[in-house]
């Protein structure tokens, strides 16, 4: 087994070829660039500064400048927290998710099953199916203007701080959309009978989905350890597979990005419906859109990569 540090991260194989355990992301790059001299500690601690220099925020060169993936661990980590967030909002009323789109698929693809099962096939579409197809297609939209993104540079500040604004702003329709429609419930007794059932409440699970949409791909461009910041599912599945899992005498960023990620979420969702049974879902999504405000502006301090040239665009049709 080599001691080189550069490939402590890999396993071998029958043949002595160093194999990576998994997807490659920013923080693995920096484990293996780490000198020997430095310890673990000092490197999370590096992925967590601020840059402290706010005479040149607001320059061209600094706004279109890329951050550096590993020093964005506080945004990342408060995207994860948002989607447990608005998932609260939205499944507490409805029993459907704005973030998690594989649970809503497979909902459509029962609902069309149903009309081939037995003699008597059930037509209706169910409120509950609406709100699911709802869900899906603002989803996708809202990730569809993460395409702006693949333009400005998805990695640059002034796209990373806009598309969380442009979050900050859906949020806050969903609020009020939520607030206008004059809805008496925010908690759903059972998933037949959902809280939230007139057309403004569709607008707000629109709304919600896109913002999580759009943080989805934002998070996605930057490949790190966060992945999406939505769907933790390849998250656990790595962290168990993880090969420092137990190493729990040190810090492992590759390992500790990933237990940030479903604790931050977690809170996220926990946070979130506690507040709804202390001021309901339009308080509860107003607070949710201060916090992606915070977060907009949080990006415009994240360090960019020393000597780094900016990163390429994704190749888009």
């Amino acid at each position: 087994m080599s001691n080189d540090p550069a490939v402590a991260a890999f396993t071998e194989d029958k043949e002595g070829q160093h194999i990576r355990p998994g997807p490659f992301y920013a923080e693995n790059l920096a484990e293996e660039q780490r000198p020997n001299s430095v310890g673990s500690r000092d490197t999370a601690i590096e992925t967590a500064k601020l840059w402290l220099s706010p005479s040149t925020v607001l320059t061209r060169n600094h706004l279109m400048g890329d951050v550096d993936p590993v020093k964005s661990t506080i945004p990342l980590a408060a995207f994860c927290f948002m989607t447990g967030f608005i998932d609260a909002v939205v499944f507490t009323a409805v029993f459907v998710w704005a973030g998690f789109q594989t649970g809503n698929t497979v909902q459509l693809s029962l609902a069309i099953a149903r009309l081939f099962s037995g003699p008597q096939r059930d037509l209706s579409f169910h409120i509950s199916d609406q709100q699911a197809l709802c869900s899906l297609l603002t989803f996708n939209v809202g990730a569809f203007i993460g395409r702006i993104g693949d333009r400005m540079g998805p990695h640059s500040r002034a796209w990373l701080a806009l598309g969380t604004f442009i979050q900050a702003l859906f949020t806050m329709a969903a609020a009020i959309a939520t607030w206008k429609s004059d809805s008496p419930l925010s908690v759903a007794t059972d998933r037949f009978n959902p809280a939230w059932t007139n057309a403004l409440t569709f607008v707000s699970i629109g709304f919600m989905s896109a913002s999580i949409g759009l943080q989805g791909i934002m998070g996605k461009r930057i490949n790190t350890q966060f992945t999406t910041t939505v769907v933790l599912t390849t998250v656990w599945c790595e962290l168990m597979a993880d090969p420092k899992l137990f190493k729990l005498n040190r810090f492992v960023i590759t390992r500790d990005h990933k237990v940030i990620a479903i604790l931050c979420l977690f809170v996220g969702g926990f946070t979130g419906r506690a507040l709804i049974d202390q001021i309901g879902s339009a308080g509860t999504l107003g607070i949710g859109t201060g916090i992606r405000l915070l977060i907009a502006v949080w990006w415009l301090f994240v360090p960019g990569k020393v000597n780094a040239q900016k990163a390429k665009k994704p190749e888009t049709a």
